[in-house]
């Protein structure tokens, strides 16, 4: 076999795997309202405006999976995809976790290479889940990238706060070393969101699992853009756990 088919073999068998844990129905569904085209008019004059987001984290005994699928609008309609999913494979009782990822996807402007990572993750929860971060250390592999192999450090994190967790900060930050001509070497992403859930409060019925809140985009040397931006969105989210 030529190395292309074996890296696409081995894609596909670590697909299955990964999908062969996942549940029917995605945790949850979000819509943002971007506004980043409004604030830098000039670096994203171009820039969608809406973006919906398909999430899913699920637990099991062997560990967890997690993926989300982002996909862009326009009047024009879908301009842009990109997705990551993500297995921790964890056989022993103790807070290091294998890790193995995929994200891809293109933008109205141009593909996102294939990128594949493998590494160990570090997960914490306090006793009620109320609150918990993980970090990961990753090996990045970027397909037909003129530099492929790369790292990346991955943080996530969630907080529940105020009575019955009426409100939720959550959120990711990626810093990884992709070599971009006239930008740089290196990437940094966080996208932490905010949200305030409407079934928690008193009267509502705990099955209208409807939250409103924000998410900024903070990014640096991200998408062959040079530079630091701060890109806030509104957004709604609909979970069904």
């Amino acid at each position: 076999m030529k190395n292309q088919e074996i890296k696409t073999t081995l894609f596909l068998l670590l697909t299955l795997l990964i999908i062969s844990v996942l549940p029917a129905t995605a945790q949850n569904i979000q819509l943002h309202g971007d506004f980043g085209s409004n604030l830098y008019k000039d670096d994203f004059a171009d820039r969608p405006g809406l973006t919906s987001t398909v999430e899913m984290f699920k637990a099991d005994k062997w560990g967890s999976t997690f993926f989300f699928i982002d996909m862009d609008y326009t009047s024009s309609g879908v301009v842009g995809s990109y997705w990551e999913i993500a297995r921790e494979l964890c056989f022993w009782k103790a807070p290091l976790s294998i890790h193995v990822e995929y994200n891809g996807g293109n933008t109205n402007r141009f593909s996102i290479n294939n990128a594949y990572l493998g590494g160990m993750t570090y997960t914490y929860n306090n006793t009620d889940f109320s609150s918990g971060f993980s970090f990961s250390a990753l090996y990045k592999y970027i397909q037909k990238h003129d530099n492929p192999n790369n790292f990346q450090f991955t943080g996530t994190w969630y907080v529940h706060f105020g009575k019955n967790g009426l409100g939720t900060f959550i959120g990711f930050a990626d810093f990884w070393k992709e070599k971009q001509p006239g930008v740089g070497d290196y990437v940094f992403l966080a996208e932490p969101q905010i949200w305030f859930n409407f079934y928690k409060l008193k009267g509502i019925s705990d099955q209208f699992k409807l939250s409103i809140g924000t998410e900024v985009k903070l990014r640096n040397n991200f998408a062959f853009v040079k530079g630091f931006y701060a890109i806030p969105t509104l957004a709604v989210k609909w979970s069904f756990d």
